[in-house]
């Protein structure tokens, strides 16, 4: 069941949405930096399809990169991306990051080429599917603009999806971010987002003949005066009670005796 939330509770700039993208882009560069430093050829912790030893490449590969075009290349979409995920997206943000990984890992295990498969790109490519398919099905505008300015920016990178566009490219990664990220955005429910009323024109239930404002409107739009009451002067019949009231005591203490000397 969806639940029915304000907009304000739910988009919210927090220090985890800049924080968790730092830390990752931080690991990335470090693990970088100590390969080529001491020259350990981390590259073999890769995912190397269908062999046991291969596994271990499902969770290592996203943090592994070849050289430093490569990892230059991941590394702005991968934090822009993870922000827009986390404010946007915050409750369900940890979960499409870390099983985005796994997924899209297992698929390219299961897919891939005969060859060690490294780099962020298929995160990123979970990331580009999980917002646009997700903010469409929400029919939220913010987050259909959102899938819009995804596309916008990063659409070209459907091409590099098919076999034999660039050979040096995984594009058996990038397919399997791509499905995982469409299916993380059909498993995982987010709010229904509800626009908050502030006039009550913008009730579904609206009806301006009720409406005291459109009253003074005719037939052709223009504004009119409303047709004077007139109400005729009476006083009140209390006014001539209290008027005896006040009489007959004016009266009684005339007529009080006063005490004899």
């Amino acid at each position: 069941m969806k639940l029915r939330i304000e907009e304000f509770n739910h988009f919210k700039f927090t220090p985890s949405v800049w924080i968790i993208p730092t830390l990752m882009l931080v690991l990335n560069w470090f693990v970088f930096y100590f390969d080529k430093l001491f020259h350990l050829n981390l590259d073999q912790h890769g995912i190397y399809p269908r062999t046991l030893r291969g596994l271990q490449g499902i969770v290592f590969s996203p943090f592994l990169h070849g050289d430093l075009n490569h990892i230059a290349s991941n590394t702005v979409p991968l934090f822009i991306l993870t922000m827009a995920l986390i404010y946007f997206y915050r409750d369900v943000s940890l979960k499409v990051l870390l099983y985005g990984i796994l997924l899209s890992g297992l698929i390219t295990w299961v897919i891939g080429r005969d060859s060690y498969h490294i780099g962020a790109s298929s995160l990123i490519y979970v990331l580009v599917s999980f917002i646009f398919f997700k903010g469409i099905q929400t029919k939220y505008y913010r987050l259909i603009a959102l899938s819009l300015a995804v596309i916008m920016v990063y659409g070209g990178m459907v091409w590099y999806v098919f076999p034999k566009v660039e050979e040096k490219i995984s594009w058996e990664g990038h397919l399997a971010g791509l499905i995982t990220g469409f299916v993380l955005s059909i498993m995982y429910k987010t709010p229904e987002y509800k626009k908050i009323i502030k006039y009550d024109w913008e009730h579904p239930d609206y009806n301006p003949m009720e409406d005291k404002f459109m009253q003074r409107f005719d037939e052709n739009g223009n504004f009119v005066n409303l047709p004077i009451v007139e109400v005729e002067d009476e006083i009140p019949s209390y006014y001539s009670l209290n008027t005896s009231i006040d009489y007959t005591i004016v009266e009684n203490k005339k007529n009080e005796s006063k005490p004899e000397l």
